[in-house]
């Protein structure tokens, strides 16, 4: 199975490491450290490929609990001057945005290889935009917006729901003219979720997929609250061990990509699973 983006194609016959790099001062795992200067992020977007990084993902827009939405314009401002170098690096760029203002200024400037969408293209004009460019695209599940997500979130089905949504997604990329080959699913672990709910997400990731038609999951764990509730860690850097873990279970149940912040802990988590499961 490969993952096509514009400039690659991503072999996900192993999983893959999706490195974050946050550009907002409200970021909920490193409170803004890389958000007032492009050096800096760029030297952490370096570190990020020497630890073991195979994707870098650009975001200008927190979408944790509570986050305040921020204008397009604003966004765009915070990441332009980091795609703009790495984009001449030979690595796959993931920009993680939710409007297609955003999108359509990263394609057209040809600085992503895919768009990461938490809302999975549902903002007006993102369809038609991602069916005009060859980029990978990430749907993920939210329920709800970032400034209400978490409260009280509630489901009959938490696993067919998500499933459900997803596959409605994929079927609109479909009808849009967007290929398979190109979407990875993301079941938004955190997003409107219990931890209960993200327990039986996390479970359940080969049934979410072949619900969907076998597409490639991306799983996003690392320092979420979820980890925190089960470690009893209440600071995000705190919870790096927890997040490892969970980045291999979801590996283990077939996670095609995994997206950390700790992605040195993470590579080096993955090359002993694989070592000792008889892999390479």
């Amino acid at each position: 199975m490969f993952w096509q983006t514009t400039r690659f194609q991503i072999d996900l016959s192993a999983p893959k490491i999706m490195g974050i790099v946050n550009l907002t001062p409200d970021s909920f795992s490193d409170g803004g450290r890389y958000s007032a200067d492009p050096a800096a992020a760029l030297r952490h977007a370096e570190q990020l490929l020497q630890d073991g990084a195979d994707i870098l993902d650009i975001g200008g827009e927190s979408t944790r609990p509570d986050a305040l939405p921020v204008p397009p314009d604003e966004e765009w401002r915070r990441i332009a001057p980091v795609l703009a170098e790495v984009s001449r690096w030979n690595v796959p760029v993931s920009v993680d945005t939710r409007r297609t203002a955003v999108m359509r200024q990263a394609l057209d400037a040809g600085f992503a290889d895919i768009i990461n969408d938490v809302q999975a293209l549902e903002d007006e004009g993102a369809l038609p935009l991602l069916a005009r460019h060859a980029a990978g695209v990430c749907l993920m599940h939210m329920r709800g917006q970032p400034q209400t997500m978490q409260h009280n979130p509630h489901y009959h089905d938490v696993v067919g729901e998500v499933a459900g949504y997803l596959h409605d997604r994929v079927r609109a990329c479909s009808e849009a003219g967007i290929a398979a080959p190109r979407l990875m699913l993301d079941v938004g672990f955190g997003f409107g979720k219990t931890l209960a709910h993200n327990v039986d997400l996390l479970r359940s990731l080969p049934e979410l997929a072949a619900a969907c038609g076998g597409l490639p999951v991306l799983a996003g764990v690392s320092r979420k609250r979820m980890i925190g509730e089960i470690t009893g860690r209440g600071v995000p850097a705190e919870r790096v061990s927890g997040s490892v873990a969970a980045a291999l279970f979801a590996a283990e149940r077939g996670a095609a990509v995994l997206r950390v912040h700790d992605v040195r802990e993470t590579a080096d988590a993955l090359k002993v699973w694989r070592a000792l499961c008889g892999g390479t």
